[in-house]
């Protein structure tokens, strides 16, 4: 059995100062294997606000898992943004923008889908989807193979931000590398689900979206992680949410799934 803490969207800049310590403490409480941040750590990717997030990841016990969004780019100064767009992230979170980790049981692997240029909308490559083969290879067939990105593959009705520019492309090819869970941020919206089969012939994956861990910009849903326990051919996936009522997190829904020769469903 894994157990896997996926957070995203801390925006420091536009954060909730009293919930940085709730949050720590919930984490460091669950002991997860491993924390997956994907992306927008900063809200304007200025050298105080990547230093706040270094030390909030300093204070997490696990190991972390970062990849960086598009709000960790230099947006007000098109210079950087064109020429050196990473340099205050490799400064202070990581050089490597898309970190690997792999054992007998998982191989979760890291991509960069921010396009400095295009600001808002991510891109899934050609080159990200030889990147999740590569990191796959050698990966027992039992093993979970989980892919990190801060941009979604798939939006719910009524999402007004332009889908990833090669998402349609990346869920087949993901799907025939036997991927089962993509962990994505960028909306601020809680979402777990099966994916929409890219074919009929193709293996079901499940998206697994996370909202805003502290961020006051908040689009109709609280503050939130996810916490995935891997076990088998199940995956239980539990929200833990601040309420309004209290600085903290606590549980607040789960959704379960399993692992079948067509791939995942609702358990």
């Amino acid at each position: 059995m894994k157990r896997l803490l996926h957070l995203s969207d801390l925006h420091f800049g536009r954060d909730r100062p009293e919930l940085l310590d709730p949050l720590i403490a919930q984490i460091n409480a669950l002991a997860p294997d491993l924390v997956a941040i994907s992306g927008d750590l900063t809200q304007r990717a200025r050298d105080r606000q990547f230093m706040r997030a270094h030390e909030m990841i300093d204070r997490i016990e696990a190991p972390c898992l970062i990849v960086p969004g598009n709000h960790d780019t230099p947006l007000d100064n098109l210079i950087e943004r064109v020429l050196m767009p990473w340099r205050r992230y490799r400064k202070w979170i990581a050089s490597d923008l898309e970190p690997q980790t792999h054992d007998p049981h998982w191989s979760v692997v890291g991509i960069n889908s921010v396009n400095p240029l295009g600001w808002q909308r991510g891109r899934f490559s050609a080159r990200d989807i030889r990147r999740v083969e590569e990191g796959f290879a050698g990966t027992a067939r039992d093993a979970f193979r989980i892919v990190v990105a801060h941009h979604p593959l798939e939006h719910q009705p009524g999402e007004p931000k332009r889908l990833t520019r090669g998402a349609r492309r990346a869920r087949a090819a993901l799907a025939r590398l036997h991927t089962d869970i993509i962990l994505s941020g960028h909306l601020h919206s809680w979402h777990a689900d099966v994916f929409a089969a890219p074919r009929p012939d193709a293996p079901a994956m499940l998206q697994v979206h996370t909202g805003t861990g502290l961020s006051d910009r908040l689009r109709g849903e609280e503050n939130d992680f996810n916490l995935l326990t891997l076990d088998g051919p199940t995956v239980h996936v539990q929200r833990y949410a601040c309420r309004a009522d209290r600085c903290g997190y606590d549980p607040a829904r789960e959704v379960r799934f399993r692992r079948s020769e067509n791939g995942w469903r609702p358990a």
